[in-house]
């Protein structure tokens, strides 16, 4: 059992996320999913179940907090960890092993066991995640839902009896997801307690038992899943919250795509022997929002870093307005937005972050933009000490500001609540009729709010390239829920 007793938290370095006397109760056995909007306190949280807060995150602590008779806030790590497992949103960031064997038994060889036992573990967990084909696997070459199955099972074979997963399928595809999905389900048959904290909704629906919705970091709602379920769509997104329902996706009326377009021309790349896009031709609308879907692996990051041309290797060539662009002439045309924007942070502060890429500075219009994505009291702040989400919303706010024509985001929306997401979606929105907008994404909920045009990759080339009028939008839902069952 999980008790929370009038729990407060603060962070030493005055960061958002704080907690305000929260009181909570998690019976054994029970999946509780933590949600509301960014900022709220639901990471936070989780930090201080796992002992993450204050050991790592320093802060601190009034009230009191239990897991099964431990203290997280008092105990030593390497203590708590035998009772509490914990997933990240970048599971890169919890792997200390290059080979997948070697993180598998990093946890147990870390509690001291014997090696036999190790080894049954290791074969326990294979078999019950079906993570077969991981096994003697370079742990750089996995895809971000590869890399999430040995997160997860790496801590599973230490038998804890608490699952915390933060933002676990924020750069997943849908069958990742799935795979997610059914891992949990899993976990929950054997009786394991699990707390999820998560922005996207829709796949938790049949797992969760319990919905705690936080606020200014506190427990605002605490509700079984059937009741939260029965709560109408505009009162959810009132929350900040995200859908429960793809079928309940409403799709913008005002995307339109002009009647110039571009055309891509020999997208052809490989990696070494491997081939990893071939595509002869493809034309697309021009000053249009287009989103770019696949699952893992399908070229989508080639085809968007050929086209701003970052491959040097890379000759293909796009004809805009009747010129023929090289990669020299896209690279200048063009500005991308990173999956992990924290290796394109580079100022020292939010203002100057935003003015990088500005041909000329214009105060009205950068505090225009910082306002659209809630930056405004961040500006003074260094970019590397706000949130993931702010990071990102940082980065885009960037890429609008850089005056490009071409501007490609991947994963813009990642760890992002309802609220910003709605509000990214808007920005980008905006430059339809002015600029080429390339959406790398696996989020429905966007494409829905700002997209006009899809390209669908599987396999290095492009299997379906279609505007979103209804029979789009059909194409599209159909691609998002065939891997679980309509939801």
């Amino acid at each position: 059992m999980i008790e929370l007793k009038d729990l407060s938290f603060r962070y030493t370095n005055g960061a958002d996320g704080i907690l305000s006397h929260i009181d909570l109760t998690i019976p054994d056995g029970q999946c509780v999913l933590l949600c509301g909007e960014s900022g709220c306190g639901k990471t936070t949280l989780c930090r201080m179940i796992n002992g993450l807060a204050p050991h790592f995150y320093e802060g601190t602590v009034d009230g009191e907090i239990r897991v099964d008779g431990l203290h997280p806030n008092r105990e030593e790590l390497y203590i708590t960890a035998r009772k509490v497992g914990s997933v990240f949103q970048n599971p890169r960031s919890q792997f200390f092993c290059v080979d997948t064997i070697s993180e598998l038994a990093f946890g147990c060889e870390n509690q001291g066991l014997p090696e036999d036992v190790v080894s049954g573990r290791i074969a326990e967990v294979t078999r019950q995640l079906h993570i077969e084909p991981l096994l003697d696997r370079n742990i750089f070459d996995l895809s971000g839902g590869e890399k999430q199955k040995i997160a997860c099972a790496s801590v599973a074979a230490v038998y804890p009896d608490v699952f915390v997963l933060d933002e676990p399928t924020s750069n997943l595809d849908i069958d990742a997801v799935d795979d997610l999905k059914q891992t949990l389900l899993f976990w929950k048959s054997q009786g394991k307690t699990i707390i999820i904290a998560e922005h996207r909704l829709y796949w938790l629906a049949d797992i969760c038992d319990r919905v705690v919705y936080m606020r200014g970091g506190r427990v605002e709602r605490d509700m079984p899943m059937e009741d939260f379920r029965a709560l109408p769509a505009a009162e959810i997104s009132s929350l900040g919250l995200r859908t429960l329902s793809l079928d309940s996706l409403s799709f913008s009326t005002s995307a339109r795509s002009g009647s110039d377009s571009l055309v891509l021309k020999d997208f052809k790349y490989s990696y070494g022997e491997n081939p990893a896009m071939d595509i002869s031709e493809l034309e697309l609308p021009e000053n249009a929002v287009i989103a770019l879907i696949g699952h893992n692996g399908a070229g989508k990051s080639t085809l968007s870093r050929c086209l701003c041309g970052l491959e040097r290797r890379f000759r293909g060539t796009v004809v805009l307005d009747g010129q023929k662009l090289g990669r020299r002439q896209l690279l200048k045309k063009s500005y991308m937005v990173m999956q992990d924007v924290n290796h394109q942070l580079f100022c020292e502060t939010v203002d100057d972050e935003v003015r990088l890429g500005m041909v000329e500075d214009n105060a009205d219009i950068v505090q225009q933009i910082l306002e659209q994505m809630d930056l405004s009291e961040y500006t003074d702040r260094h970019p590397m000490s706000l949130s993931g989400g702010q990071k990102q919303r940082v980065a885009v706010a960037s890429a609008i500001l850089a005056e490009k024509e071409l501007l490609i985001f991947d994963e813009p929306t990642s760890g992002l609540d309802y609220h910003h997401m709605e509000q990214t979606a808007q920005l980008i929105s905006a430059q339809m009729g002015k600029k080429t907008c390339l959406i790398v994404t696996h989020d429905p909920e966007l494409i829905a709010l700002c997209c006009s045009f899809v390209i669908h990759m599987e396999a290095g080339t492009v299997s379906d390239a279609y505007a979103l009028n209804a029979e789009g939008m059909r194409k599209l839902l159909a691609f998002f829920q065939r891997k679980s069952g309509r939801t």
